[in-house]
């Protein structure tokens, strides 16, 4: 029988230490979020990495109610469809960076995994090659948690006490192109369906690829013509600078995963762009059935919150902003790399950064980040723990001064915590 204050199982929470301990968010507007006390918080998170256009915004809210009073909810399935879903798959397509993309609708990151994973191995049987089931993925990197979004993370503890998961997956070196080269030659191609991968590894830490990385496993992928996958349910939407979150690298994914800042969060969504020469396979000819999908893909009420977030970011330029705000940020927290429990900054490329600790601090100190992250939140700013890191990624409307903020609660919070 549950005991405490609370019957709500929290995810990824130890619930004996949390249930007599929940912080309540009780509202929120631009990027501070308020407790019940009506303290203000600066939300350094933007959520889960996703409201990118801020809280509060008048805009989606009218959108999303003039959607309920018209259509609530319908399904897409076979040959149902509605005006919203169709609209945004139309306009996700013309922003997509590849040749008449067809798009996907899940209802988030998790499913657009599993759907791209089940949609590479079933367009490689419809080839008639289907041998190829093998998925790469990258040493710490999180794609959801998902059935397929577990077997191929890349951080262990997401792995670990599950039992057996899919065996036909395979971790590289996350900013190794040649290990991925390796783990090919040593599998062989005509064994491997798909090569996921982050442009920026965010739950693993913020870890932004090395100069050419992305460049080179393109290469290597399209080399032994296996599907390479950019999982951008992070980097999206302005969270790397672009619309899909791989622009700015000269490579071109056969398909890309999207969620989070598709609606800054305000409702659920995900989905995955698929280039036109892999959708070929499924909409040409006789074409293929895929027996998938979730009940709430293209539901029209968070298609329209989706498109009222698209015409907010493209109205107040806030790709061009995200580009501006970059280095501010990881400026920010570059000002803690000299603290002696620090043993590294990470950032630059997107408005995300993150500060890992040293081993031996956290070996000393087990519960290091989660105490500087309690202590942030007590300076009034809001930080992600990540195993040995603390994270930021703030909504795209984050000011100077603010941005100021986060790093200076940061900075006291580890001196607070750490000395």
């Amino acid at each position: 029988m549950c005991s405490g204050s609370t019957r709500l199982w929290h995810p990824f929470a130890n619930m004996a230490e949390v249930k007599d301990d929940l912080f309540t968010v009780d509202r929120a507007e631009g990027v501070w979020v308020h407790d019940r006390a009506g303290r203000p918080y600066l939300d350094a998170t933007a959520g889960l990495w996703y409201c990118n256009v801020g809280h509060g915004r008048a805009e989606i809210v009218d959108a999303v109610t003039a959607q309920l009073r018209r259509l609530d909810s319908y399904p897409v399935f076979n040959d149902f469809t509605n005006e919203p879903a169709e609209q945004l798959a139309r306009r996700l397509s013309e922003l997509a960076p590849m040749a008449d993309a067809k798009i996907f609708l899940t209802s988030g990151g998790g499913d657009s995994v599993d759907t791209a994973a089940k949609l590479a191995r079933r367009y490689w049987a419809r080839r008639g090659m289907p041998g190829r089931t093998h998925i790469l993925s990258r040493r710490h990197s999180y794609h959801g948690t998902h059935g397929f979004g577990t077997s191929i993370a890349g951080i262990d503890t997401n792995r670990e006490g599950y039992g057996a998961l899919l065996a036909e997956t395979t971790r590289v070196a996350h900013d190794d192109a040649d290990d991925l080269r390796a783990a090919i030659d040593r599998l062989g191609a005509e064994n491997v369906a798909a090569f996921f991968c982050e442009p920026v590894i965010g739950a693993g830490g913020v870890r932004p690829p090395r100069p050419g990385y992305l460049e080179a496993v393109a290469k290597i992928c399209a080399e032994h013509e296996i599907l390479l996958v950019a999982d951008s349910v992070i980097g999206g939407f302005g969270r790397l600078g672009g619309w899909f979150g791989v622009e700015r690298w000269q490579w071109e994914p056969d398909m890309i995963l999207f969620a989070k800042g598709v609606t800054s969060g305000y409702l659920p969504l995900g989905g995955v762009a698929v280039a036109g020469r892999v959708a070929e396979v499924f909409w040409a000819g006789r074409g293929d059935r895929f027996p998938h999908g979730p009940t709430y893909a293209g539901h029209p009420t968070v298609a329209a919150a989706a498109l009222a977030n698209l015409d907010l970011m493209a109205q107040e330029k806030l790709l061009a902003r995200a580009d501006a705000l970059e280095t501010p940020l990881y400026q920010a927290l570059l000002r803690v790399r000299d603290h002696p429990a620090v043993a590294e900054v990470r950032g630059g490329v997107g408005v995300l950064a993150a500060v890992e600790l040293k081993a031996e601090v956290l070996a000393a100190n087990p519960d290091a980040v989660p105490r500087v992250h309690r202590a942030a939140r007590e300076r009034g700013v809001i930080v992600r723990p990540l195993g040995a890191s603390l994270a930021v990624s703030p909504p795209l409307t984050v000011t100077p001064e603010e941005i100021d903020l986060i790093g200076s609660a940061l900075a006291e919070a580890l001196i607070a915590v750490l000395g």
